[in-house]
C-alpha cells in the first residue's frame, strides 16, 4: 500500500504519458487531491513549459503551481553530476516532492524522458529517485519494432535492474506491441514474472502515434496557407506528390499527408477533389515545399471551396521535408484533448485498474468531486450498455458527440437522418465514426415506419388523430425517435440541439406518459462546481409550479440525486430563510416543504431557505444553526422557472461550472432535452445520464 507511484521507462518514446494521464484520471475518481511531480524535465527555452506537465495540469485542472511540479532540468542534472553534487540534488528532489506529498492524498511521479545525451545515466537516476522517494515503480517497455523475444527480454531485464537496486516494481507495461504479438508476449511474461507483478500489454494504437497537422507545422516551422482551424487533423501516412495525377490518386490512404512543390497545381486540386469524393479516403493535409506557393487561379479555386484541408508551406526542399516528417514523434499536448481522451481510454481498456486500485489506494474520499462524478457516470453507463436514439443527425455537434460515445464504447446508438448526408458530414468534419457501428435510419423510408404509424394512430385516435395525420407526424424525427423508445427499439432518446423543448417533449407526454404516482415532468441539472456536485431543479420545464408540484419536483430531484451517487440534502429555495419572511411566494415554498416532509419523512429537507444559507456553512450556521441541510445542501429546488433558469446559467457562466442536463424526470421511459446552444460535451454527458436512467431503476450504482 502506498500514497505515490513512480512511472519509469527504460528507453525513449515508451509512452509514459498514456500511463500518467490514465493514472491521474483513475485517482481523481477516488479523491480530489491528486499531485503530479516530474523530478527531471527536458531542457526548456525561456518561458516555455514542459508540454506533458502542462497537458496534465490543464486537462485535469490540477491546482498545482507549475514550478512545484519539477525539481531540475536535465541539463542541470548532468551538470550537478559532473560536479559530484548528486547527493544535494537528491535532497532537493525529496524536499520538493515532500511538499506535494503533504498537500495531496496521492502523487503520481513521472520519470525523465531519455532524450539527448547521457541516456546511459537516465535509468540510474530514475531508479535512485524512486528509491529515495519510497515510491514503487510502474515501468514501461516500448514494444515498437521489437520481436516478441526482445520485448520479453527487455521486461525481465528492467525488472531485474530495479530489484537489484532494491526498488519495488508494482507492474510492467509492454506498450505499442503489434496486435499479432500480444498473446505471445502476455503468455511468456506471465510464465516468467512473479505473480505479484501487475502485467499490462497495450497494442500499438495508431491514433496515439500519429502526429497532427499542427505538430508537423510546428516542427517544419511552416506557414499556414489554408485550413488553420483544421490543424488538429491526424496524419497516419505521408506521400511525396511527384508523379502524374492519375498515378498519384492510387496512393491516397486514410489521413494522408501529401508533400509536393507549390507549383504542382494538379496535385493540389486532385487532392482537394479526392477529399471531397466519397470514393477516396480522407486527406489530412498538404505540405508545399521549396518555398513555392500555388498560382493565383489555384488559390482562387481553393478559397471558393466550402470544404478544404490544411495546406502549409515550407522553404525546405521535398527530400529534407519528408525526412523531417518521418522523424516526428507525436506528443500529447494540452491543446489536443482528443488525443488525451484517447490516451485515457487506452489506459482504461488495457490496464487492470482493479489490481492497481487494490495495491495503491489507501484513502477514503469525502463527498463527490466533479471529476469523480463524471468518471463514475461513464463507468455506470458502461456497466449495462444501453441503446440511445439521436434524432438530429443533421447537426454536426450530434455527430461529434456520437463519435466520442462510440469510440469509448459507452452506448449503442441510432442516428436519424439520411445515410449519405451523414457520411458526407462525417468526412467533412474528419470524424472517425464507422457507420457500421451505429444504426442510421431515415424515418420516411424505414422498415419501422408503417408499424409506427399504426401504433401512433391507435394511441391517439381518441385525440382526433387520423391515419393521414399519423403518417405525417411519423416523418417528424422527434415523433419517430420517441416511438422507437415507446416500442422498445431504443432504450432512451436525446434531442433538442435543433428542436425546441416543446417539440422534444410533446410526443413523450402524448404516449410515453408519466410514471405511476407522478403528475408532473420536471428536470434537473447536475452542476459540477469546483469542489462539489449539486443538483438544481427545476430549471427547464415548469414555469410556475404549485406547492404540490414543487414538492413532487423536490422528491423526484432527491431520487435522481441518490440514483447518481449524491447524498440528497434538499434546500427549498426562497428569498427568506426559516420563519423570517412572509408573502405568497414564501408561503408556497413553506407549504411545499411540509408536503415533502409528510410524504417522505426519510429525506433531509429545509425550507424556505436562501441560496447562501443553503450552500455556505458559515451563513447556514448563522441563519439556521440546527439544520441538517443549511450550509451543505446538495439538492437545490427553485420556486419557479424564472429563478431556476437564470440562477443555473449565472452559476455556470460566473464560476465556469459544467452543467450536465437538463435531465427530465417523471417519464415512464428516458427522454432528455438539450439546449439549442448546447456543446458537444453537453450532448456527450446528456447521452450518458440518459443511458444510466435506462438501466433498471432498482439497480444499485
Amino acid at each position: 500500500m502506498t500514497k505515490n507511484i513512480f512511472i519509469a521507462s527504460a528507453e525513449p518514446y515508451a509512452g509514459k504519458s498514456v500511463i500518467a494521464l490514465g493514472l491521474v484520471n483513475m485517482l481523481l475518481a477516488k479523491t480530489k487531491k491528486v499531485g503530479f511531480f516530474k523530478p527531471i524535465i527536458s531542457q526548456q527555452e525561456n518561458g516555455v513549459k514542459d508540454k506533458h506537465i502542462e497537458a496534465v495540469l490543464s486537462y485535469f485542472s490540477l491546482p498545482i503551481p507549475y514550478e512545484d511540479t519539477y525539481a531540475f532540468t536535465r541539463q542541470e542534472v548532468l551538470q550537478q553530476t559532473e560536479s559530484e553534487n548528486w547527493g544535494e540534488m537528491i535532497n532537493t528532489i525529496i524536499s520538493k516532492f515532500k511538499k506535494l506529498e503533504d498537500a495531496y492524498d496521492f502523487t503520481v511521479i513521472e520519470g525523465s524522458d531519455f532524450l539527448g545525451e547521457g541516456v546511459a545515466f537516465e535509468f540510474e537516476s530514475n531508479a535512485a529517485i524512486a528509491k529515495n522517494l519510497g515510491a514503487p515503480v510502474l515501468t514501461i517497455i516500448n514494444g515498437e519494432n521489437k520481436s516478441t523475444a526482445q520485448i520479453v527480454s527487455s521486461a525481465l531485464n528492467v525488472l531485474r535492474n530495479f530489484e537489484s537496486r532494491e526498488v519495488q516494481v508494482l507492474g510492467i507495461v509492454a506498450n505499442r506491441v503489434k496486435q499479432e504479438q500480444v498473446d505471445d508476449v502476455r503468455e511468456l511474461l506471465h510464465m516468467q514474472l512473479p505473480k505479484e507483478i501487475i502485467l499490462t500489454i497495450i497494442p500499438l494504437e495508431k491514433g496515439l502515434q500519429s502526429p497532427t497537422m499542427k505538430e508537423i507545422a510546428d516542427v517544419l516551422e511552416a506557414k499556414v496557407l489554408f485550413g488553420e482551424n483544421l490543424l488538429s487533423s491526424q496524419v497516419d501516412n505521408f506521400v511525396t506528390g511527384a508523379m502524374m495525377l492519375p498515378n498519384f490518386l492510387n496512393h491516397i490512404k486514410e489521413n494522408l499527408l501529401i508533400v509536393t512543390p507549390g507549383d504542382r497545381g494538379d496535385i493540389i486540386i486532385g487532392a482537394l477533389q479526392a477529399n471531397l469524393s466519397a470514393s477516396y479516403p480522407k486527406v489530412a493535409g498538404i505540405v508545399l515545399t521549396a518555398g513555392t506557393e500555388p498560382d493565383e487561379p489555384v488559390v482562387r479555386l481553393i478559397e471558393g471551396l466550402q470544404t478544404i484541408i490544411p495546406i502549409i508551406a515550407v522553404k525546405k526542399g521535398t527530400f529534407e521535408t519528408t525526412t523531417m516528417i518521418g522523424g516526428i514523434h507525436s506528443r500529447i499536448t494540452a491543446d489536443n484533448t482528443n488525443k488525451i481522451s484517447l490516451a485515457i481510454d487506452t489506459f482504461e481498456k488495457y490496464v487492470d485498474m482493479k489490481a492497481l486500485d487494490d495495491r495503491i489506494i489507501t484513502f477514503q474520499p469525502e463527498g463527490i468531486t466533479p471529476h469523480m462524478f463524471q468518471y463514475q457516470l461513464v463507468k455506470w453507463a458502461k456497466s449495462q450498455k444501453k441503446h440511445i436514439v439521436l434524432p438530429e443527425g443533421n447537426d454536426d455537434r450530434i455527430l461529434k458527440a456520437a463519435a466520442r460515445l462510440i469510440s469509448q464504447n459507452i452506448v449503442d446508438l441510432t442516428i436519424l437522418g439520411d445515410q449519405a448526408e451523414i457520411a458526407a458530414s462525417l468526412k467533412r468534419l474528419g470524424l472517425d465514426l464507422d457507420l457500421n457501428a451505429v444504426k442510421v435510419i431515415n424515418p420516411a423510408t424505414s422498415d419501422y415506419y408503417e408499424q409506427y404509424v399504426e401504433t401512433l394512430f391507435e394511441l391517439r385516435k381518441n385525440k382526433n388523430v387520423n391515419q393521414e395525420m399519423a403518417r405525417d407526424l411519423m416523418t417528424d424525427v422527434s415523433y419517430f425517435g420517441t416511438m422507437m423508445v415507446y416500442k422498445g427499439d431504443a432504450d432512451g432518446m436525446v434531442s433538442g440541439a435543433v428542436h425546441t423543448t416543446q417539440h422534444t417533449i410533446r410526443p413523450a407526454l402524448q404516449f410515453i406518459k408519466t410514471k405511476p404516482g407522478v403528475s408532473i415532468v420536471s428536470s434537473v441539472f447536475f452542476m459540477c462546481l469546483p469542489e462539489r456536485v449539486s443538483v438544481f431543479g427545476d430549471c427547464a420545464v415548469n414555469p410556475n409550479p404549485t406547492a404540490q408540484q414543487l414538492a413532487e419536483i423536490a422528491i423526484s430531484s432527491a431520487e435522481s440525486s441518490a440514483r447518481f451517487g449524491i447524498e440528497p440534502r434538499i434546500a427549498m429555495l426562497s428569498y427568506s430563510s426559516g420563519t423570517s419572511g412572509e408573502g405568497e411566494d414564501v408561503e408556497k415554498v413553506r407549504e411545499a416543504t411540509a408536503i415533502v416532509k409528510q410524504k417522505r419523512p426519510d429525506l433531509k429537507v429545509e425550507g424556505p431557505i436562501q441560496y447562501d444559507a443553503a450552500v455556505d456553512p458559515i451563513v447556514g450556521n448563522q441563519k439556521m444553526a440546527n439544520s441538517e441541510v443549511a450550509g451543505k445542501a446538495s439538492v437545490l429546488i427553485f420556486p419557479d422557472l424564472n429563478t431556476g433558469n437564470n440562477t443555473y446559467k449565472a452559476v455556470q457562466r460566473e464560476t465556469g461550472a459544467l452543467a450536465i442536463g437538463p435531465m427530465l424526470q417523471g417519464l415512464n421511459k428516458p427522454i432528455n432535452d438539450l439546449s439549442r446552444g448546447c456543446t458537444v460535451d453537453d450532448i456527450f454527458n446528456t447521452v450518458i445520464i440518459t443511458a444510466i436512467q435506462c438501466q433498471e431503476s432498482g439497480q444499485s450504482l
